[in-house]
């Protein structure tokens, strides 16, 4: 598979920080914002940064190692909350609202089959995962169909319009698949992978470690695609995917929490010119976020103690996108300014 992303120019960095060095403030005042807006014009490599139309994907799919409960819920609530999604009831609507974000959620694979509605997109492998701690959670052939579709739906929304895609997902016990997947690519512990979810108790806490080490224990490739047919699920293989196809039309994305993380980790190996394209939202609560992050040297833009998904921590990060859009386009520069008794700084 060949994604067909651009490596970023970074010759232009140097004059493109000495830009945003001579605005009216301190040398690196506004600290994040700073190096935010440096990787935006990066990536337009132009000297005004284009206003962005988001776009909101989230991407859902149930797990079969749940038969376990190795979450507060069942499965089934993986398509009661989709429908909530498409009813406006969810707390990713609500904010999608507050900053005026359009949202689409994607059926990976959950358990129902729901009809075809606006804002709601079918690209089904599956009604479910299998259960990974006793067989591989998919086919090859289903991961390798799921990073293509996410590729292609990404490519194919930035088409119609939007240009910056914020990643979200949805899919009961799908933390643990995302634990697996962390440790299995990596060299982390697993206990530095697994964590409590959305509040599993001690025992359950045991069990999901106990079932992760036994799905760990068995012979499996370590390229992303077999880690993925190997640990699932569904709705990570889309994200890795749609990852790819966002910076392959050399637009930011914008990964949410662990799960979207750890799909951003998949991406990076598949295609490492990806990462210079992503915007880290956020500082999870869950355990295996802050090791997924090291992983990717990424600096997070908020730390709000999220453990929810939905790509909640993704669209709170908009507005902070906006923000180094609009202080490198309109912020006056010292000599504009007519600012010209100032310390130098070094």
């Amino acid at each position: 598979m060949t994604f067909d992303i651009q490596v970023l120019d970074h010759s232009k960095a140097p004059a493109i920080q000495q830009r945003i060095d001579q605005k009216t403030k301190p040398l690196g005042a506004l600290g994040q914002l700073e190096t935010l807006a440096l990787q935006l014009a990066l990536m337009q490599q132009q000297q005004h940064l284009q206003r962005q139309a988001p776009l909101l994907l989230i991407f859902a799919g149930d797990h079969g190692i749940n038969r376990h409960q190795l979450s507060i819920a069942p499965s089934i609530v993986t398509t009661q909350m989709v429908h909530n999604f498409l009813s406006g009831g969810a707390a990713a609507n609500c904010f999608c609202r507050s900053f005026a974000v359009d949202l689409m959620v994607v059926d990976c694979g959950i358990l129902t089959d729901l009809p075809a509605q606006p804002g709601f997109i079918k690209q089904r492998l599956g009604e479910s995962t299998q259960d990974f701690s006793l067989q591989p959670a998919m086919s090859l052939e289903q991961a390798n169909s799921g990073v293509q579709l996410g590729y292609e739906l990404a490519r194919s929304q930035l088409n119609s319009g939007y240009d910056l895609l914020l990643l979200g997902e949805m899919g009961i016990a799908n933390t643990s698949s995302a634990a697996a997947l962390l440790c299995a690519a990596t060299d982390i512990p697993l206990y530095s992978c697994v964590g409590f979810g959305t509040g599993i108790s001690p025992e359950q806490y045991q069990r999901k470690v106990s079932l992760i080490e036994l799905a760990l224990s068995r012979p499996y490739a370590k390229d992303p695609v077999s880690l993925l047919a190997e640990f699932g699920g569904f709705e990570i293989a889309q994200l890795t995917g749609a990852i790819l196809g966002g910076a392959s039309r050399g637009c930011p994305v914008v990964i949410d929490g662990f799960i979207v993380t750890v799909a951003a980790i998949l991406a990076c190996q598949l295609d490492p010119a990806c990462r210079d394209y992503l915007i880290f939202a956020h500082q999870g609560a869950e355990t295996g976020h802050r090791a997924a992050l090291t992983q990717l040297e990424a600096s997070p833009l908020l730390d709000l103690s999220l453990r929810l998904g939905e790509g909640t921590g993704a669209v709170l990060a908009w507005p902070l996108i906006q923000a180094a859009q609009s202080f490198f386009n309109e912020m006056a520069s010292f000599e504009s300014a007519a600012v010209t008794d100032v310390v130098s700084q070094p």
